[in-house]
């Protein structure tokens, strides 16, 4: 009867899985028979490994016992790291024809959700007790010592946890977590032309993107995890079920005229869990444009050509997520394209360009036609007239040789919903003295607010004087994913 919590929880005639006949009396002993076939015919030793993308993903290992599968669901699939242990729940026993298994389990019914076969082979068996199972699987994706071992969590004690006993497979490397991404100086269009590739620039904020066993995180450019804030993007990991990745990409919104705009994006860049009212009126989009890392193998040697080349091979679309095209040469055609359809301007990126992970770097170029600018917020000017007890223009300041360098003061692009978080923001932050190292006009000294110079304004101007002063400039919004020692003059 090993198969009857098997055969309970399935309908022959509901879903494409096998299921065997259940056992029948005989006649003349009285006793029952399992009557299964051919089954449950086997060697003895065969593992299957099936991506399972049922309410949740997961990988069920399933390793042939006493004419059955006995078998595991575990979240993140088998582990390639031996520092690192994953969970596995144990489940029903299956039949021997479950190895072969794949297809469509109807919503609804046990299992609902897409199952193929990830891996299949043999396995060597060390210890089967109880309570831990040491096996060496041979297969393709997967091959080494494993140990399932039972834990004392879980209801009746199905939760067991599954090591790697042997190192990692030759080369494979995890994912790293602490890169930052490489950052594009200001420039004009290269003379030779056909040596870059070149990208539209969205108006959004950098993020990089791990996914590994189906799950994704995401990581701004100064290294905060930003996860919560973007629940859309989760569907992105299912997409790439087991493969394992680092992308670099842009997190951007769309206006209604289809143009990425920084200033709608600020209702969402500083919400730790949207609620669902927001994620219908703001919804994001994850634009790809690199990959870093695949499959236990770094492509920050790589070159452009070459890392595209993979990007685009991994086919990634959805409803909240692509990849934009990149164009070999041509970069005079795109910059009309992004000027007449009123986008901030476009990047040149050299083909045979590596990845050098948290620097600027001039195999990077961005093309403007909107100048924009980060800055610092030093201080600010108490308001007059209808700002009377709110800000009337904030100092701004940008990193110099020496530390903080005045970079002058912005009084405009503010709305009054605006202009009452910010004075929320930095009431707290007040100090006695100015930060700046270089002198500040004495307009705009006398009466100012300082504050400790730790948050990043983004501003729209028209150039910089010849004394480092912002030209007209006018106040986007506040950013969070970027550190105020990094803000320099562009």
């Amino acid at each position: 009867m090993a198969l009857e919590t098997y055969r309970k929880k399935r309908d022959a005639k509901k879903t494409p899985e096998p299921v065997p006949a259940w056992d029948v009396p005989d006649t003349e002993s009285g006793t029952a028979e399992d009557h299964t076939g051919d089954d449950q015919d086997g060697r003895g030793d065969t593992f299957v490994v099936q991506e399972h993308h049922a309410t949740a993903l997961h990988w069920d290992v399933r390793l042939e016992r006493d004419g059955v599968l006995v078998s595991w669901a575990v979240p993140k699939g088998l582990p390639h790291d031996p520092k690192t242990n994953h969970l596995a729940k144990q489940t029903e026993d299956h039949p021997m024809a479950y190895a072969t298994f794949a297809g469509d389990i109807p919503k609804g019914e046990y299992g609902g959700g897409s199952v193929t076969v990830w891996d299949h082979g043999t396995y060597e068996l060390e210890k089967w007790t109880d309570t831990e199972v040491k096996v060496v699987l041979h297969g393709k994706q997967v091959d080494g010592r494993y140990v399932f071992f039972r834990t004392s969590r879980g209801k009746l004690g199905t939760d067991w946890m599954v090591h790697r006993m042997d190192g990692p497979p030759k080369g494979w490397q995890p994912i790293p977590r602490d890169l930052k991404p490489m950052l594009a100086v200001a420039g004009a269009l290269p003379a030779d032309d056909d040596s870059w590739s070149y990208e539209v620039k969205w108006d959004g904020v950098r993020a990089l993107v791990a996914v590994d066993g189906g799950r994704l995180s995401l990581t701004s450019r100064n290294g905060n995890d930003v996860t919560a804030s973007y629940p859309e993007l989760r569907g992105l990991g299912l997409q790439l079920g087991s493969r394992q990745v680092l992308l670099d990409g842009e997190i951007v919104a769309f206006n209604p005229e289809g143009r990425s705009d920084f200033g709608l994006l600020q209702a969402r860049m500083h919400v730790g869990k949207p609620g669902a009212a927001l994620l219908r009126s703001t919804p994001v989009q994850l634009l790809l444009f690199d990959v870093l890392h695949r499959e236990g193998s770094s492509l920050l040697d790589k070159t452009y050509d070459e890392r595209r080349a993979v990007l685009e091979d991994l086919e990634l679309q959805g409803e909240h997520w692509s990849v934009p095209p990149a164009f070999a040469g041509g970069g005079q055609a795109l910059l009309d394209a992004t000027r007449e359809q009123g986008l901030e301007g476009i990047l040149a990126k050299r083909r045979d360009s590596r990845y050098v992970p948290g620097r600027r770097s001039d195999a990077w170029l961005k093309v403007k036609h909107i100048r924009r600018t980060s800055t610092v917020i030093a201080g600010w000017k108490p308001g007059e007239g209808g700002r009377a007890g709110r800000i009337g223009s904030l100092l701004l300041g940008v990193q110099g040789p020496d530390g903080l360098e005045y970079a002058g003061h912005v009084g405009t692009g503010f709305t009054a919903a605006t202009l009452k978080t910010l004075g929320e923001l930095l009431e707290p932050l007040r100090r006695d003295d100015s930060p700046f190292v270089t002198p500040v006009p004495r307009i705009y000294a006398k009466d100012a607010i300082w504050v400790e110079p730790v948050h990043v304004a983004e501003i729209d101007y028209t150039e910089w004087t010849k004394d480092g002063r912002l030209r007209h400039p006018s106040y986007k919004g506040l950013r969070d994913d970027y550190d105020p020692k990094d803000v320099i003059r562009e």
